[in-house]
């Protein structure tokens, strides 16, 4: 087991699934964990939890949506008031909107969550990341990310709407910025890479949409593997020492893996940069 004694790290979506299983080991690890949840409650649930379980307790819970750039910027102003360092950032939240919703910023709900938040979140933390470099950001996507395809003419699934394009296309894009945030930190000490956790029994669909889907969605648990599975490539990617210096990598099964040949076009990754922080206002 890696010593993390000393080591600051945010986890989102902590109070459940692979987020708090990656929260659970990294604090058996020695690292101070800043749980990052959009309901305290939960969240308290959750720490509780991981305390009994690993014997320790997570440092401190901070309310993040990541549907709102307010709760994104309050948390980061929050965070560097309360700590001095950050050494690994894990934009593991995520959350799939099988109907078309905006959120209060007038973003569609799967761009928002699973892509612009965690680029304003990262944004918002990359001076500290760099001051306490060599640091980590690690984002998850999804293996519905090869399924997907970039179309910048309707980034907000005005025109079409499907649940499987908007998440899995919010995932490809997640992948597209990695791979160029980490051509902009390089020399920095900051490393970005991007993990698919594979088929993780989670609750990431199971709460929304219609009756059916949350039956079929109930029928495919048996093919699922374990949050705590899930959490493993996560995990190695911002502890291994095998990891250090390697960016602009995705991971798969604790290795490098391809991701889909769409999201290595460079001349995309720029172009997706900047309709972003046009978006964001940034």
């Amino acid at each position: 087991m890696t010593d993390m004694n000393g080591k600051i790290c945010i986890v989102t979506g902590s109070n459940s699934g692979i987020g708090k299983e990656t929260a659970r080991a990294l604090t058996e690890m020695g690292a101070t964990i800043v749980m990052a949840v959009r309901d305290r409650t939960r969240g308290e649930v959750a720490k509780m939890e991981i305390a009994e379980v690993s014997g320790r307790e997570p440092c401190d819970i901070m309310l993040c949506d990541l549907a709102s750039r307010e709760s994104i910027r309050m948390f980061a102003n929050q965070f560097k008031e309360s700590y001095d360092r950050l050494d690994v950032l894990i934009n593991n939240a995520g959350a799939v909107f099988r109907s078309r919703q905006l959120t209060t910023d007038g973003f569609e709900s799967n761009l928002a969550v699973n892509y612009l938040g965690s680029f304003l979140l990262t944004h918002e933390l990359l001076p500290i990341l760099r001051s306490s470099a060599p640091s980590r950001v690690i984002n998850l996507t999804s293996g519905l990310h090869k399924r997907a395809n970039v179309d910048f003419d309707d980034l907000q699934s005005k025109r079409k709407f499907s649940w499987r394009d908007a998440y899995g296309g919010a995932k490809l894009l997640l992948i597209m910025y990695t791979y160029e945030l980490a051509r902009r930190l390089e020399g920095t000490g900051v490393t970005v890479n991007v993990v698919s956790p594979g088929f993780v029994a989670t609750n990431l669909g199971g709460g929304t949409g219609s009756r059916l889907n949350k039956i079929m969605f109930r029928m495919m648990r048996p093919f699922q593997i374990s949050a705590e599975e899930g959490a493993k490539t996560s995990l190695y990617v911002a502890t291994s020492p095998e990891v250090e210096g390697v960016t602009g990598k995705h991971f798969a099964k604790s290795q490098i893996s391809p991701s889909s040949e769409i999201s290595y076009d460079e001349s995309l990754q720029k172009r997706l940069w900047d309709i972003t922080e046009e978006m964001l206002c940034l």
